[in-house]
């Protein structure tokens, strides 16, 4: 495979990610996220692992015409898809570990769904208080424990069945800073006056064989999976799965969130 190969096939998974996740399991957390974070119109904003630019749309809605956000991601293919939206955003390629912006850049710095894929969280949380202006709010929203979103759960377990421990670590990895304690740590060693909310949530997929799409072909199991496992496991999850669906064959399961927030300390 070239470099273009990988190229497309990253684009194609950001488009399933943004076309499928989206209204799954992002849409729902959003406003919330940009309350917490105290975000009005006017202001600065920074959303840092934007993704496709879920959350960086909204943020944008919210600040409207005089105010101004910026998308930081590393990952190209998922800028690609983020900058086909018309709303004037600026989109950059970068990493939270490294913020490329000037101190006290921002009256409020969001995230949503990305820090658990930080290579140092530390470090990042402290480059998002650098970038605030005091006494501005980081807000950031991580999945609860795997423990309590059942659907996950099951099929975490049934990837480790069918192939293997790789394969279900990567759908544990979002999990992974599902621990109240560890959250508020985390922000308290660059933030002051730290919250964090448990905060309830619902995962939807019209049938499960979209969910099953939407977490193999927008997700990093995109490059683990081949034609003939997916087969597989689409007909395990048929079978297994059924009770996570109503009498229409719609999947819905809980899924919360943790919302964790912040201040930048007064120099």
């Amino acid at each position: 495979m070239d470099q273009s190969d990988g190229i497309r096939m990253a684009v194609s998974a950001a488009e399933v990610y943004d076309e499928f996740f989206a209204p799954a399991l992002f849409d729902q957390w959003p406003e919330q996220v940009l309350d917490v974070a105290a975000v009005v119109p006017g202001q600065r904003v920074l959303d840092v692992g934007c993704g496709t630019g879920i959350l960086t749309r909204a943020a944008a809605g919210r600040v409207g015409s005089a105010g101004h956000v910026v998308g930081l991601d590393p990952n190209p293919g998922m800028l690609t898809v983020a900058r086909r939206s018309s709303e004037p955003i600026e989109w950059s390629e970068g990493v939270a570990e490294s913020l490329p912006f000037e101190d006290g850049s921002f009256h409020g710095v969001v995230s949503q769904f990305a820090a658990m894929f930080f290579t140092d969280a530390e470090t990042a949380i402290s480059e998002m208080a650098r970038v605030l202006t005091p006494p501005a709010k980081v807000a950031i929203a991580t999945w609860a424990p795997l423990a309590e979103t059942p659907g996950y759960a099951a099929m975490v377990d049934l990837l480790d069945r069918l192939f293997g421990e790789e394969a279900a670590d990567a759908l544990r990895a979002p999990f992974t800073f599902g621990d109240v304690d560890r959250m508020r740590d985390l922000l308290s060693t660059s933030l002051s006056e730290v919250e964090v909310d448990v905060v309830d949530g619902t995962a939807r997929f019209l049938s499960i064989e979209r969910w099953v799409f939407t977490d193999i072909r927008g997700w990093t199991l995109a490059d683990m999976i081949d034609d003939d496992q997916y087969a597989a496991l689409l007909a395990a999850a048929e079978s297994e799965f059924a009770r996570f669906t109503d009498g229409t064959g719609a999947v819905s399961f809980p899924a919360p969130a943790l919302i964790a927030s912040g201040k930048a300390p007064s120099s």
